[in-house]
């Protein structure tokens, strides 16, 4: 085991989700601010160690799924393999 959870990927990859992280964010309703404050803690956020696993640790079963149905081939491994290793989430 090389800790791939806590390295972080590409760019590109790192890019896609957070892209598509704030996309799902921006279809809740915000009356209390809860989409708003998931949009700022992560909309500023650095590729660096585990942040792409913080992004997809920041939804529930259900919104992790919708995220990976919008991510590409590449990024879904990146992620599925993060995962498997660090047998997180």
């Amino acid at each position: 085991m090389n800790n791939l959870y806590y390295k972080a990927p590409e760019d590109k990859v790192f890019k896609e989700v957070k892209e598509k992280a704030i996309e799902i964010w921006n279809t809740y309703d915000d009356k209390y601010g809860y989409a708003t404050e998931k949009i700022g803690r992560i909309k500023d956020i650095q590729n660096i160690k585990d942040n792409v696993m913080y992004m997809v640790a920041m939804f529930d079963l259900n919104n992790r799924q919708k995220l990976m149905v919008k991510l590409s081939p590449e990024t879904k491994k990146e992620i599925a393999d993060r995962i498997l290793e660090g047998n997180n989430l």
